[in-house]
């Protein structure tokens, strides 16, 4: 075991603090994001320390601030609220937080429920058979999943995608007019 002191450990984040942070903003590209996951990287790291040996701090620090930033990038808050795109559609006003963000009411009010049912329905698969179900025939994640056999999670993920796919279709149709 390689127990460190906490005036060792406290030398050891000086000494890489500034590589830390460096990774992390590479991740997430939002310097307080980046602070928050340095600092998230070395609560982590104080607690494994002992597990690693001393000539391999540096590549693992690395490391743990690579997942740390994979988690914070996967996790279901980021997912939602930094999706790409959101920033090209505003809200309507008067409107409940999260509405708008749902391409298939805004391209309905925009364009009619025709254009939508051909903008989903030429979707490419894995995401045009659930999006169909869940824009078109209004099923339930549970009821797809069943439908299409998959796990709700993975219809989750597809839905997720899927709209990605039709913000981005509906970004496209507004540049072009």
């Amino acid at each position: 075991m390689w127990a460190l002191t906490n005036e060792e450990f406290t030398g050891l984040m000086q000494q890489y603090q500034r590589l830390v942070y460096t990774v992390c903003l590479q991740f997430v590209h939002d310097p307080h994001t980046a602070e928050d996951l340095t600092q998230d990287t070395f609560v982590a790291a104080f607690s494994a320390i002992d597990r690693c040996e001393p000539q391999y701090y540096k590549a693992w620090l690395v490391r743990v601030a690579a997942n740390k930033c994979k988690d914070h990038l996967k996790s279901a808050w980021v997912r939602r609220v930094e999706a790409p795109g959101d920033d090209a559609l505003p809200e309507p006003r008067g409107a409940p937080p999260g509405d708008a963000a749902d391409p298939a009411e805004q391209l309905a009010s925009r364009a009619g429920a025709e254009e939508l049912e051909t903008l989903v329905r030429n979707l490419r698969e894995p995401y045009g058979r659930v999006a169909v179900l869940y824009f078109l025939e209004h099923k339930e994640t549970a009821e797809i999943a069943a439908l299409v056999g998959r796990p709700p999670a993975t219809v989750s993920s597809q839905l997720w995608r899927a709209k990605l796919l039709l913000r981005q279709q509906i970004h496209e149709r507004r540049r072009k007019e």
